[in-house]
């Protein structure tokens, strides 16, 4: 059976100790059963993966004992993620998925067309957290909060290329095969797309490359999949 995974906030090193949340101590020993003694595989982000034993957890907290580094850090391509919120269990699905594919910023963004005003960051992180104990990873990007799309590339810096999913642009899908590797961003639309104002600013950006993602309209979710997939394939660590 393999180790249970669990991301901790904390410095890691050998014997130095680690205290638990209550809501991780009972997950822990409430929700997997876990008992004292029992090994379990801990990362921060920053010092790889470490097997760590659980010294005590109960429904008040408890402590670990970091034993030894099984794993190296492994951080993700210099590839962000902006996305329009969608239906709740749509957006979650897009923020899980970004961190299994290897997203290092996910970056909501309100356009004119977004038919959620609102997000919980706070959830959406802890979903991205999820993501990254279940899939085997190291590194947890950061969910920004909901900003809107023309103050977002009003600070843009330029050196950071995006690639915008044009939903216009039905056909065979792109090759990225010429691009060079470096700072990155796919962007996703809303459900309505952009609007037209939206879509004459995309097309002037010089830093920002239309691409398709082939014969079908995709949905926003599938889209943000399909995009960053296509990316790793050719630019990213696959």
């Amino acid at each position: 059976m393999s180790k249970v995974r669990l991301y901790i906030d904390h410095p890691l090193a050998s014997g130095q100790p680690v205290a638990l949340s209550p809501d991780q101590a009972h997950y822990l020993s409430g929700v997997m059963r876990l008992k004292p003694r029992t090994v379990i595989e801990v990362f921060n982000g920053r010092d790889g993966a470490w097997d760590a034993e659980i010294v005590a957890a109960s429904k008040r907290g408890g402590e670990l004992s970091p034993l030894a580094q099984v794993a190296p850090q492994r951080n993700p391509p210099d590839l962000w993620l902006l996305f329009a919120p969608i239906k709740k269990a749509r957006t979650d699905f897009i923020v899980e998925k970004a961190a299994e594919l290897g997203a290092a910023r996910i970056l909501p963004v309100q356009t004119e067309y977004t038919n959620s005003e609102r997000i919980r960051q706070d959830r959406l992180q802890a979903h991205a957290v999820e993501a990254a104990e279940q899939c085997g990873g190291t590194f947890v990007p950061e969910v920004a909060e909901l900003a809107p799309l023309g103050r977002l590339l009003d600070g843009w810096d330029n050196s950071r290329r995006i690639l915008w999913a044009d939903e216009s642009l039905v056909g065979p899908a792109a090759t990225l095969a010429g691009l060079e590797r470096g700072s990155w961003a796919v962007l996703i639309g809303p459900e309505g797309g952009f609007s037209p104002a939206e879509r004459t600013r995309l097309r002037d950006a010089a830093f920002i490359q239309p691409i398709s993602l082939g014969p079908r309209i995709l949905r926003a979710d599938t889209a943000s999949v399909a995009a960053m997939t296509l990316f790793q394939a050719h630019l990213g660590d696959w």
